[in-house]
């Protein structure tokens, strides 16, 4: 997924820009409110630090890192600017690691399945001549897949994603496999995306999410 996918298809040059377009709204539209969802659940947790950074916010300037997302626009894969958070200030720090570290996930699924209904609500009554049509379809059809796909990647348990830190809620951070991943972690995760080790799980993911539920909405306007 990235622009290498978009510009290997035999598109026209008015569609390339169209589905570019969709594709750089998808990405941020799925990282900014993945982040959000993690600062607003930390402050509520009992945790301000990402609040008064100013990362409880939409504002995709104060989540993007620019470099990462270049990455995720080219190769497909790519990182957000961290949330600082500091767990000891959690009221409940097993309860706050487990929701601080589902937030993003669960918005991302969320979101995921809402852009499903209007990808359907796109392909049952737009014009896909009108190109402002066509361009919401494209933008629909791309922040639903983004957002699975991030939502999935986020809850391996590799060291920095989402995954890793639910695990710290429930096991010694003297953990064997825990120092092993803090150490390597970065490693393990960019060697799994160039590669095409997690393309199966991806794909897997995405035709049970977007796929088989696109198929029962549509089923709905049949």
């Amino acid at each position: 997924m990235g622009i290498i996918s978009i510009f290997s298809g035999d598109y026209s040059a008015e569609i390339i820009v169209i589905m570019l377009g969709a594709w750089l709204i998808a990405i941020t539209i799925a990282i900014v409110f993945h982040e959000c969802a993690h600062a607003w659940v930390a402050n509520k947790m009992g945790d301000p630090t990402a609040k008064y950074a100013g990362r409880v916010t939409l504002n995709p300037a104060k989540h993007i890192d620019w470099i990462g997302a270049l990455c995720l626009l080219i190769f497909g894969f790519g990182w957000a600017k961290p949330v600082p958070v500091n767990p000891v200030l959690y009221k409940n720090y097993r309860k706050g690691q487990v929701l601080v570290s589902l937030a993003g996930v669960t918005v991302n699924f969320i979101l995921g399945i809402i852009l499903t209904f209007l990808s359907v609500i796109s392909l049952v009554y737009f014009d896909s001549s009108v190109l402002i049509l066509n361009f919401l379809q494209y933008l629909f059809f791309y922040t639903a897949i983004i957002n699975y796909v991030l939502a999935v990647l986020n809850l391996l348990p590799i060291y920095p994603l989402d995954g890793f830190s639910l695990l710290e809620a429930f096991v010694s951070p003297n953990n064997k496999f825990m120092r092993f991943m803090r150490q390597y972690g970065m490693f393990i995760l960019l060697i799994l995306l160039i590669s095409t080790a997690l393309d199966y799980v991806f794909d897997f993911i995405i035709e049970i999410c977007y796929y088989d539920l696109r198929y029962l909405f549509l089923m709905m306007f049949a």
